[in-house]
């Protein structure tokens, strides 16, 4: 009945404990990206189902995405990063939705996300578009972006804090600026035909860090919300300066 589908590139890491947390899942997809350590080796161990996607010069798992989950079998599918745990509870959760005469055809699930090893208010609740059915649900290949479900979809709500993804990743400072500077990469092709004034250069990268700190409650999180509020402002601007470069060329 439902069909998780994890995008992998070199994901050995932390696989093995994401693989544990889907296992009662009908199936489980891995979509590989040409890995080359023992990514693949784990996913065999727990039984997958392998398919894959040439990497060739994609930063991120969105040109895989809808590949991915049209290789799933099964009419519902979640989708979970190779750095993602799945609660037991989300579990029953999904599997209690789509059991629902009026089941949504998409849920919006929370994640929680760590930096300096707290939990970061200013990226909870991270909704992120995962559950879905997989019949004509198609992904935009950027990065930062959601599928496109057809139909009606719902927001599970914050206070759920059990039902969230559990983020593993817990960057630091330097994955983080080494992420901003390939993500804005990609980011040039999605905002292309957008322009952007001097005052963008101000507005926007203030906006996130006002997001972040204050709109969001990263206050309440010290230093480290301070400091994770300051690279939010940080991706901007690199991202403007990335496409003020370009039309300069």
């Amino acid at each position: 009945m439902i069909s998780v589908v994890i995008n992998t590139y070199n994901a050995e890491r932390h696989l093995e404990a994401v693989l544990r947390s889907v296992k009662a899942f009908d199936e489980v997809v891995i979509c590989d990206m040409e890995s080359t350590d023992g990514t693949l080796d784990i996913a065999r161990r727990y039984g997958c189902r392998i398919v894959t996607f040439p990497k060739g010069d994609c930063v991120s798992a969105e040109p895989a995405r809808t590949f991915a989950i049209q290789s799933a079998t099964h009419p519902w599918v979640l989708v979970v990063d190779a750095d993602e745990l799945v609660p037991d509870a989300l579990r029953e959760y999904l599997y209690a939705q789509v059991q629902r005469a009026d089941a949504p055809a998409g849920i919006w699930i929370p994640r929680k996300n760590y930096f300096m090893n707290r939990l970061m208010h200013c990226h909870y609740p991270d909704y992120l578009l995962r559950f879905f059915v997989r019949e004509g649900t198609v992904w935009p290949p950027y990065v930062h972006t959601f599928p496109v479900v057809k139909g009606r979809t719902e927001h599970i709500p914050a206070r759920r804090m059990d039902l969230a993804f559990e983020h593993l990743a817990k960057d630091g400072v330097a994955d983080i600026l080494r992420k901003t500077n390939l993500y804005t990469e990609n980011e040039l092709e999605k905002k292309r035909d957008k322009r952007y004034g001097l005052l963008a250069f101000l507005w926007r990268p203030f906006f996130r860090f006002f997001k972040a700190y204050v709109l969001k409650g990263g206050f309440r999180d010290g230093l480290p919300g301070f400091i994770r509020a300051c690279l939010e402002g940080h991706y901007q601007f690199i991202m403007l300066a990335k496409m003020a470069e370009r039309r300069a060329l």
